[in-house]
């Protein structure tokens, strides 16, 4: 054989060595993915009073992962789920997506509570490129404009104000007015509470502020009953609401009142205020469609409470376990050839129903605030019931 048949011959022979080679190493594997779980990561508060915006309602997407874990997993995989705590503080998120990111080294991060410590996580989180479902956090530039990789299961707060003043219109009212506190948090939903004003082509006959601890609302309520105003919707803290409810009865004033998902848990909250009859013309939004002891719930509150035996259950188990049940649908989606991007893939174009809310959680490419219907819950007969839903565009 000549030299250069034989170097032609070696060299077929070492390309088709290096092919072979090729074909039989395994993929490379997706970062916080084997062949038998998928891990994921929880980023939140998990101590002190705030925490059943985070622990709380991790609880209940654990529960989910759970159920997903006994019926054989996602696809043959287990998800493991891993928490770190922000502590509600934006400097202490930085540091516990981090250590999600680079420590634990998460397939993707499924939490998320107080907006201003997710808001400071973000950069990390879009840097890396991991998927991120929000469970809590209500911030609208969290998921607008449209990051590929980044979707919330939570009404975002313009939602709740337009929800408000839709709800008003739909019950017949013509003369609507506000009392609002006027700090961070109540400017971020009486900002969009005008905005929707404006669209609806009307305005307030009221607008009136009041401190989020308040010791007397008279003055305000005084000056809503001279604006003959026949509902008045309120951007308040629970304490304040209460102050405004009971002064607007002491005077003998009775208008249609519509309150945020802070007083949304409409029975508590009349007991709070402590005067009988006072919240029966209260209507309060809420992101979830039932009471926590309603009958459709009582599969996943004995779930929930044996899984973890010190929580009662409630609603911000019910926000985890709707936001639980889309990740688990998206994984499924994805398949078994799981990846950042197919998951992400997944979830743009994803419709679930889920068990806790009235409405559907669904993602489109151009929308990624993918819970948009509010409950409306009430007194019926003394007891809490849902007495609407509105589902809020924009």
């Amino acid at each position: 054989m000549k030299l250069s048949q034989l170097t032609a011959t070696v060299g077929a022979a070492a390309l088709a060595a290096t092919w072979i080679s090729i074909a039989a190493a395994p993929a490379r594997a997706e970062t916080g993915v084997t062949d038998d779980t998928i891990k994921i990561g929880a980023l939140g508060v998990l101590t002190g009073p705030n925490a059943k915006f985070g622990d709380t309602i991790y609880n209940g997407v654990e529960a989910v992962y759970r159920q997903a874990n006994a019926a054989g997993g996602i696809h043959g995989r287990m998800i493991e789920y891993v928490r770190e705590d922000d502590r509600c503080q934006a400097a202490e998120a930085v540091g516990a997506v981090k250590k999600l990111i680079h420590q634990h080294q998460v397939f993707m991060i499924h939490g998320g509570a107080c907006s201003n410590a997710s808001l400071a996580a973000k950069p990390e989180i879009v840097a890396v490129g991991v998927p991120w479902v929000i469970t809590a956090s209500t911030a609208s530039s969290l998921t607008d404009p449209v990051h590929p990789r980044i979707f919330t299961t939570m009404l975002a707060g313009w939602m709740e104000s337009y929800a408000q003043v839709q709800y008003a219109i739909d019950q017949g009212m013509k003369r609507i007015a506000i009392v609002a506190q006027h700090d961070n948090w109540g400017r971020s939903r009486y900002d969009p509470l005008i905005e929707a004003f404006k669209r609806q082509g009307i305005e307030p006959v009221a607008d009136e502020e009041i401190a989020p601890d308040p010791s007397d609302g008279t003055p305000q309520a005084l000056r809503l009953q001279a604006a003959q105003a026949d509902a008045v919707i309120l951007i308040l803290f629970p304490k304040a609401a209460a102050v405004v409810l009971r002064d607007t009865y002491k005077i003998g004033y009775r208008p249609f009142l519509i309150g945020g998902s802070t007083v949304g848990d409409v029975g508590v909250f009349a007991s709070n205020v402590g005067i009988p009859g006072a919240a029966d013309k209260l209507h309060a939004v809420s992101t979830i469609g039932y009471t926590a002891d309603d009958p459709a719930m009582a599969e996943w509150k004995a779930k929930v409470e044996a899984a973890f035996p010190n929580d009662t259950f409630n609603i911000y188990h019910m926000f985890g376990i709707a936001s639980g049940q889309f990740v688990v649908e998206a994984l499924r989606r994805a398949g078994r050839d799981l990846t950042r991007e197919s998951v992400s893939q997944a979830m743009t174009d994803l419709s679930v129903q889920t068990d806790p809310y009235a409405g559907p959680i669904t993602c489109t490419p151009t929308n990624h605030q993918c819970h948009n219907t509010a409950a409306w819950f009430g007194l019926v007969d003394g007891v809490t019931n849902r007495v609407g839903v509105t589902a809020v565009t924009r």
